[in-house]
């Protein structure tokens, strides 16, 4: 019962806020909303707007991007922890952690210096005669991406980490004793044993990757626009409420239909689990 008020609290009330400032015109003054009426003119608008299209379909493509980046880049990292040393694991337990334990907004700022025209990256190319002149990698969208891989790679190491601890080494013992190789044990019994975790950081990134707001406004610039920024700029700025409100709707629809699609696959991939159970 009190998580349920909590649920209520912290959920379905600013929920159906939302729903009713986005199927409505309002006239606000001073903060205050004067007068509410029912319309759909906000939702169909926004719906039929190009500006909108480019905006979502932007959001998307950077969001599955930094989901396919992090898997790449954090299923090695699990496997090492599987396979490694107590000290490997603490090591990597360590390195995975502490990013965490610092605020997104300092990791961001961290990339700013990195990426800058007087960076790191830009100092040592230089240094070694590759370029002649600073690149421009701020405020672009591959700064965007790299900050976003960063910053959600440990969101994926860790339910990895999770999943594969569980696994029961006397299946890799097996499979080495039936002459598969190295490489064959872990396409053929790690693999799919991951799956599971894999879905699960994959849902979580996207997630974190699709809603961001930090990374894209200060790596991308004030020219970068996504889904996030937008209902910023649409509640900050234009203090229009009804667009942010419609915004946010579209965001967390789209959001909880990857995540279904998402679901879906992990259910496909661990469907011989199930058949062996049988």
């Amino acid at each position: 019962m009190p998580a349920i008020v909590v649920l209520i609290v912290v959920a379905v009330i600013p929920f159906g806020v939302l729903l009713s400032l986005g199927f409505s015109d309002i006239v606000v003054s001073r903060g205050v909303i004067v007068s509410q009426e029912l319309s759909l003119r906000h939702l169909t608008t926004a719906l039929a707007d190009p500006l909108y299209h480019t905006t979502f379909r932007r959001s998307l493509t950077l969001a599955l991007t930094t989901t396919f980046f992090c898997s790449l880049l954090g299923f090695p990292v699990a496997y090492l922890f599987l396979i490694g040393g107590p000290w490997v694991r603490r090591i990597i337990l360590v390195l995975t952690i502490a990013p965490i334990l610092t605020s997104g907004i300092v990791r961001t700022y961290a990339w700013i210096v990195i990426l800058g025209g007087r960076g790191v990256v830009n100092a040592t190319l230089m240094e070694f005669g590759l370029i002649s002149q600073p690149l421009r990698i701020i405020n672009t969208h591959w700064a965007v991406l790299i900050g976003m891989v960063q910053i959600h790679l440990p969101i994926m190491i860790l339910p990895l980490i999770a999943v594969m601890s569980r696994h029961d080494s006397r299946l890799e013992e097996a499979s080495a004793n039936l002459g598969a190789s190295r490489l064959a044990t872990l396409r053929t019994i790690i693999l799919p044993l991951s799956v599971p975790g894999l879905g699960t950081g994959a849902a979580l990134v996207f997630t974190l990757s699709y809603t961001t707001f930090v990374v894209p406004q200060l790596l991308g610039g004030g020219n970068y626009l996504n889904a996030a920024t937008m209902v910023y700029e649409q509640v900050v700025y234009s203090l229009e409420w009804s667009k942010g409100a419609v915004t946010a709707m579209i965001l967390m629809a789209t959001c909880l239909a990857v995540l279904l699609v998402f679901a879906w696959l992990t259910h496909i991939g661990t469907r011989w689990t199930r058949v062996a159970q049988r």
